[in-house]
């Protein structure tokens, strides 16, 4: 299947993806968001985050030289090396690799309950969820796998839930240039369920139409009848 590689892309400080001249990329392949994410961890070492830990432990009330607590905060800074790891990527890059070889395929494609991870960016609470995306292809397709890469190179970092819905559909929309994108997000905030007002079995649902899924009805319901968003709860 031949592919068709895409110009490069970059995210700006809204976590927005768009084309770049390739010249304009570091030497060693990294964006400037990339270089900026790298910078701002090289001036807050390992040790500083496992000390921040620590302080964070006594505050608590406990006291982090016991046998229990004795390696928390080197577990603690492995953890957030994971789920903040989307700093460190241009979720744009997974779509620069398409293929146009489909057999004049142009119907919707349509990838569905996509579990994410994310952090609340408010409290640093989890925000736990599932993710659909839909978009109508112009000429070319991208392997559904780097969709829900995408998703989770934005969900990878202290969010809101109405900003990662527009970022996901930005890039998409941004580097494939589609007739249209539609994405519909469905969570869980712990900060909403584990504190505060403490309601659980609450879920949040925001969606991001763009292009043709805005303009045409028909389209739009199309999308949601296939994701059955009424139907499904959040797991």
């Amino acid at each position: 299947m031949r592919s068709n590689a895409a110009r490069p892309t970059t995210v700006d400080e809204h976590g927005r993806c768009y084309r770049i001249d390739p010249d304009s990329t570091h030497s060693e392949g990294q964006t400037l968001n990339q270089r900026t994410s790298v910078r701002t961890r090289r001036r807050v070492s390992r040790g500083d985050a496992e000390e921040a830990i620590r302080t964070l432990l006594r505050w608590a009330g406990e006291d982090p030289g016991r046998e229990g607590l004795r390696d928390t905060p080197k577990r603690v800074v492995g953890a957030y090396a994971d789920w903040f790891s989307g700093y460190s990527v241009d979720p744009g890059a997974y779509l620069r690799r398409t293929f146009e070889e489909v057999e004049g395929y142009d119907e919707m494609v349509v990838l569905r309950d996509i579990a994410f991870e994310s952090f609340c960016e408010h409290h640093m609470a989890p925000i736990i969820g599932r993710a659909h995306i839909g978009y109508l292809p112009t000429d070319r397709v991208v392997g559904i796998s780097k969709l829900a890469r995408v998703v989770d190179g934005f969900a990878r970092r202290f969010q809101v839930q109405e900003k990662l819905t527009a970022q996901i559909a930005a890039c998409i929309n941004d580097v494939l240039k589609p007739r249209g994108v539609g994405v519909v997000i469905d969570a869980v905030h712990q900060c909403m369920t584990t504190r505060g007002v403490h309601k659980r079995g609450v879920s949040m649902v925001t969606s991001s139409m763009l292009g043709t899924f805005r303009k045409d009805g028909s389209t739009r319901a199309e999308f949601l009848r296939f994701i059955d968003i009424e139907r499904k709860g959040t797991a």
